[in-house]
């Protein structure tokens, strides 16, 4: 019986497209495919429970007005500024 906490295989089919944008991808980042697609579903599930997260909270405080969103995209547009800064050094 393996040790540790072994990774579980997941088999998938993409369009050739994807494929190979997936693999030119993976290759700029110097990473395997699997690491790269296990980012790219990480970051597609934080931005659902996001979402979740926001319908909920609009649920019991009610909807966002366009002030708030506004503010939010500007804090989002300067964290990711300083995110691709990083990245950039």
């Amino acid at each position: 019986m393996p040790r540790g906490r072994p990774s579980p295989k997941l088999a998938i089919t993409v369009d050739p497209d994807i494929h190979q944008r997936v693999r030119d991808a993976a290759a700029q980042d110097h990473v395997s495919v699997s690491a790269w697609m296990t980012e790219a579903a990480r970051s597609a599930l934080a931005v659902r429970d996001g979402l979740a997260a926001v319908a909920e909270w609009e649920a019991e405080h009610g909807a966002l007005t366009a002030t708030e969103l506004a503010d939010a995209d500007r804090r989002v547009a300067e964290q990711l500024g300083r995110a691709q800064r990083r990245q950039a050094s």
